[in-house]
């Protein structure tokens, strides 16, 4: 999540220009750019319990620590909450969660370089606070007690809000961790499209990059338990949203599906005002409970739209939501994953034409077995492996004709081979972790954060 907004831009006087503002994302194939994010729960090596804010092991000294690399601070009501350098960020979630937000680049080699600098200071720094950092999609022994929150305006208002319409989101925002990407489209058509197959798609990289079995110490009975934890927690802002797959999906479509999400918050004079539960479309009317009289920016409308969590969000650009946090070696294979599959045209095309006769309930079906079972999901009467392997394939193929070479004359194919392992296998990194669990850990965790810590 970002920092703190500004309210600024023009006034919104009509939803044309909420509809604008998306269209204003279209970019030329030339233009288009990755932006990989990434998660990651820190810790304290000697008592294996999360980072507070405070204190010498704390995530405010993680964050000055890092500003040695050129980071400079984003500040709220004098505390540090973000860094920014070069196009990207590190923030911070809910639970004190710090994510790279990585800047938008060409390649994929490109977001590889980034990731690993920015692990590689942040592993220098945690080195000298007696801290680590693991990537796993669900904080694998900790209580929502044990979580501390992060000194965040916008924090406090969703924390208040979350537990009146459902009952895990509290630990989706303290207690997962996720990886995901950020890709452009060029046109509303291509939009559509790239929407359509990747929202379709979202569970296979569920199952891929199951990485969270755990809960509270013990299996939870589940491969993803972060993916679950979105079944019940905002049925207004989350899940497969079945419109995209209809008729007349277009920009004006996901317009009016934002409207009808209710607000959090509006952000004024350094502030966080409480908007929750709201209507955006009273706000268009200057009726705004919380800011009576009042018209929305432009800025407005863009922090509102930071508040929907579907499985594939659309802003001025596409965001692949549906992964596990994961170890340093897989970071690079999401974003890998997605661009084979949507930046070549010929692989789009055969993309839609695996899923474009999958109906509603195939999709809901996915949504609602995939955590569980992962790539052992029976679908159309094969597991979801075979699927898995036939869709990777198709993604390497994409990679192949953007033929986008390193120094060395690679092309980008090499990031997806630990993604071909786990499909021709089946085995999710979940089910290695519960495996060594039940084997060499006998049923102890405290191996886990020595044996996986970045």
């Amino acid at each position: 999540m970002s920092a703190p907004p500004t309210a600024s831009g023009d006034i919104i006087r009509d939803k044309r220009q909420l509809i604008e503002h998306i269209a204003s994302g279209e970019k030329p194939k030339s233009d288009w750019r990755i932006g990989t994010e990434h998660e990651k729960f820190g810790f304290i090596k000697d008592t294996l319990q999360p980072m507070p804010y405070e204190g010498p092991h704390g995530i405010r000294a993680m964050l000055e620590g890092l500003t040695r690399y050129g980071w400079q601070p984003v500040m709220e009501n004098n505390n540090p909450i973000a860094l920014a350098r070069e196009g990207g960020s590190v923030s911070l979630e809910p639970g004190g969660q710090l994510e790279l937000s990585g800047a938008p680049v060409e390649t994929i080699h490109e977001t590889c370089t980034e990731v690993h600098r920015h692990l590689a200071e942040v592993k220098k720094v945690a080195e000298e606070l007696g801290v680590a950092f693991l990537g796993m999609g669900f904080a694998p022994t900790w209580k929502r007690s044990d979580m501390i929150w992060m000194p965040k305006g916008r924090y406090k208002i969703m924390g208040d809000y979350m537990p009146k319409v459902g009952k895990l989101g509290l630990d989706m925002m303290l207690r997962t961790c996720t990886v995901q990407v950020n890709l452009d489209y060029s046109s509303e058509a291509d939009m559509v499209k790239k929407f359509r197959v990747s929202l379709a798609l979202q569970p296979l990289a569920t199952a891929l990059f199951a990485d969270s079995p755990f809960y509270e110490g013990k299996p939870s009975g589940f491969l993803s338990y972060r993916s679950h934890i979105w079944t019940d927690t905002d049925p207004d802002r989350t899940g497969v949203l079945p419109f995209v797959f209809e008729d007349g999906m277009s920009y004006e479509r996901y317009v009016d599906y934002m409207l009808d999400v209710p607000m959090y918050f509006v952000y004024r004079d350094g502030k966080y005002v409480d908007a929750s539960g709201q209507s955006f479309r009273d706000f268009l009317k200057g009726k705004l409970p919380a800011r009576p009289g009042e018209l929305p920016t432009i800025s407005d409308w863009s922090d509102h739209m930071t508040t929907a969590f579907p499985e594939v969000r659309l802003k001025k650009f596409l965001e692949m939501r549906g992964a596990d946090g994961g170890p340093w070696a897989r970071l690079c294979a999401l974003p890998t994953f997605w661009v084979g599959l949507l930046y070549d045209q010929g692989a789009l095309d055969a993309a839609w034409d695996l899923v474009k006769n999958w109906t509603a309930e195939d999709h809901a079906f996915l949504r609602r077995e995939v955590p569980r079972n992962a790539l052992k999901t029976e679908f159309h009467g094969k597991p979801l492996s075979h699927l898995a392997q036939e869709v990777l394939k198709i993604a390497r193929g994409g990679l192949a004709a953007r033929a986008r070479l390193d120094a060395g004359g690679s092309d980008e194919t090499g990031f997806l081979h630990v993604l071909e392992q786990i499909a021709e296998t089946g085995q999710t990194p979940a089910e290695h972790k519960l495996a060594l669990y039940e084997g060499r850990w006998q049923g102890d965790l405290k191996p886990l954060f020595k044996e996986f810590a970045y």
